[in-house]
């Protein structure tokens, strides 16, 4: 059995990693994002980008600030924390160490076919 890359998880757990991780992604490239386009880049429902995003503000990970204000509605920036970016390369280091497992998984069964077709 190969050895592991990364710690035995959670399906719960990699989902709220892979979910951290898109959201500090997008939101370091598109502080002034709404929540309901940050919601479906993010791929979840708005309710729960909400919940992430106050989460997120809760453990100091990004800031949250009203920059702009017109009649008709609010208009939010996300700004990354010291912590928010550095907690962002911990979660992008995980992430990317699941999908170079994924992609060995992957490219494996994909040797494995070729030869049985050759064969």
């Amino acid at each position: 059995m190969p050895d592991r890359i990364y710690p035995m998880t959670t399906r719960r757990q990699t989902a709220n990693d892979d979910t951290l991780f898109w959201t500090l992604k997008v939101l370091q490239e598109n502080p002034d994002v709404s929540q309901r386009t940050l919601a479906k880049e993010v791929g979840i429902n708005v309710s729960t980008i909400n919940f992430c995003l106050k989460a997120l503000v809760e453990k100091g990970w990004i800031k949250m600030g009203n920059f702009n204000k017109n009649s008709d509605k609010l208009s939010y920036a996300y700004l990354l924390t010291p912590t928010g970016v550095a907690e962002k390369a911990v979660l992008t280091r995980r992430f990317l160490q699941r999908k170079m497992a994924e992609y060995e998984k992957l490219r494996e069964e994909i040797e494995a076919l070729k030869r049985d077709t050759d064969g």
